[in-house]
């Protein structure tokens, strides 16, 4: 298998220590198994999606000496593979609209059983309010739902995935019980949004034929969700790789509005590539 990787920020912010580590990490991975590391720009957010953003991002990963073929797949412009990946669920009849607003959902879940978990990595479980609804009752304003119980049952045998971080390094098998009362009916496709994040990257790892996937553990959970996507959709799935993350002096992971981190930061007060390396813990390149 050739060794193939990709680094995907979303520019709705300045790159921070945490990205930084992540993309090095993955380039680092590529390097020494003498493969090959891609930029993808997960865009897919219109209206946070800034171009100075996906600028800035571009020039901190060259300074910290990253490269990678060009252009760059953007997600924005994957629509049409969206839409066919969505058109597939939808022939399976594995989804519904959903017009159920955040606060909606909530106070659904406002009387939770008990030791019934709430959320899970698609935010809150969604209570199934609008399963059922046809999907020839979408519009324009809805979003649309995988139906769980109707995908694990046209599934078949449940795929297995192999991890590599050291975290949760092992071979993890997908568990109906375990995707029904701790995952539920995620959201394929949002509102004003061609699909929804897990959706998206499931079909563009699989358009740039990604062999390994590196990302920080704090995805692990959901990666149960991008494996039943790609076995559902007849695609290959992934090695995962998921590394440790870079928090703050409080534990917490850092975000994109911990600017005091930002890459450009560090470069505009003087620093250097390796020392970004030290700072997050990384070999020199």
């Amino acid at each position: 298998m050739t060794f193939r990787t990709r680094f995907a920020p979303s520019p709705t912010g300045p790159l921070h220590l945490g990205h930084a580590f992540s993309a090095l990490t993955a380039f680092d991975m590529a390097r020494r198994a003498g493969g090959e590391f891609l930029l993808r720009m997960d865009d897919i957010d219109r209206i946070r999606s800034k171009p100075e953003y996906e600028d800035l991002a571009v020039e901190d990963l060259r300074w910290l000496g990253l490269s990678w073929p060009e252009p760059v797949m953007k997600q924005s412009r994957s629509g049409a593979r969206f839409r066919a990946a969505l058109a597939q669920l939808d022939q399976l009849d594995l989804t519904y609209p959903c017009s159920c607003s955040r606060a909606d959902i909530a106070a659904a879940a406002d009387a939770p059983q008990e030791g019934v978990p709430t959320h899970g990595p698609d935010g809150r479980i969604y209570p199934g309010t609008c399963r059922g609804r046809p999907m020839s009752k979408a519009t324009e304003d809805d979003a649309i739902r995988l139906d769980m119980a109707k995908a694990l049952a046209v599934a078949g045998p449940l795929p297995a995935f192999v991890e590599t971080g050291a975290e949760v390094c092992g071979t993890h098998a997908l568990e109906a019980t375990d995707l029904l009362t701790t995952i539920g009916d995620v959201a394929v496709a949002r509102r004003g949004m061609a699909a929804a994040y897990h959706l998206c990257v499931v079909v563009d790892d699989h358009a740039q034929q990604i062999s390994h996937v590196v990302r920080g553990v704090d995805l692990f959970d959901a990666t149960r969700i991008h494996v039943l996507l790609a076995h559902l959709l007849g695609l290959p799935i992934p090695i995962y790789h998921h590394h440790r993350l870079i928090r703050d002096d409080a534990g917490k992971r850092l975000a994109k509005r911990d600017d005091a981190r930002a890459i450009s930061l560090y470069r505009a007060e003087g620093a250097q590539p390796d020392d970004i390396r030290r700072i997050v813990g990384l070999p020199l390149g």
